[in-house]
C-alpha cells in the first residue's frame, strides 16, 4: 500500500478515531476497550488500548488508541499504519524512550517495551493476524517490516483523563 492509500484510509476513519479516543478517555476506560472493526475486515469484538508517550520533537504528551493482543504475559501492539511505506509517528516517538504508559479498559500501567526478533517475532505476528486479520494485507502492501512492540507492565498509574 502506498502512503497515499494509507492517507485515504486514515482520512476516512479520522472522525471514528477521534470519537473512539474521546469515548475511551471520557469514560475512564469503561467504554472504548472493545470495538467493532468488522467494517474494515476485523472482528466485531476487538480489544483496544490507549498508549501514552512523549513526542520526540514537540515534547508533548500524546495518547493513541491501538488494537492489542496479549501473549505470554505481554501486551502486543503493531506499528502497521495501514501498510503505509513509513512507520507511524507513535512508533517513532516511543523509540526515543525506554518507558511509556498504557491503559486497558479502566487499568493503566507504566511499562517497558521491546521488539521481538526472528522466530519469536513470527509466532507473535501470526497471533496478531488472528487478532486483526487485515495485518496480513498490510504487510503485503509495504516493503518495510511492520514492527511489533511488546509491552511489559512494571507498575500501575492513574487512569488517563480527557
Amino acid at each position: 500500500m502506498s502512503d497515499n492509500s494509507s492517507a485515504v484510509i486514515a482520512e476516512a476513519r479520522r472522525d471514528w478515531k477521534t470519537d473512539h479516543l474521546g469515548m475511551y478517555l471520557d469514560s475512564g476506560g469503561a467504554e472504548g476497550h472493545i470495538v467493532d472493526v468488522s467494517d474494515i475486515g476485523g472482528h466485531k469484538f476487538t480489544t483496544t488500548l490507549l498508549l501514552k508517550y512523549v513526542g520526540r520533537k514537540s515534547g508533548k504528551t500524546m495518547i493513541t488508541p491501538l488494537i492489542y493482543g496479549d501473549i505470554d504475559g505481554e501486551v502486543v501492539i503493531v506499528a502497521s499504519k495501514g501498510g503505509a511505506d513509513h512507520h507511524p509517528a507513535w512508533y517513532l516517538n516511543i523509540r526515543e524512550s525506554k518507558e511509556l504508559e498504557f491503559q486497558i479498559a479502566t487499568q493503566a500501567f507504566r511499562a517497558t517495551w521491546r521488539e521481538p526478533a526472528e522466530t519469536e517475532r513470527q509466532k507473535i505476528w501470526d497471533f496478531m493476524e488472528g487478532v486483526f486479520p487485515p495485518y496480513k494485507g498490510y504487510q503485503a502492501f509495504t516493503e518495510r517490516q511492520i514492527p511489533l512492540v511488546m509491552l511489559s507492565a512494571i507498575g500501575t498509574v492513574e487512569r488517563f483523563g480527557s
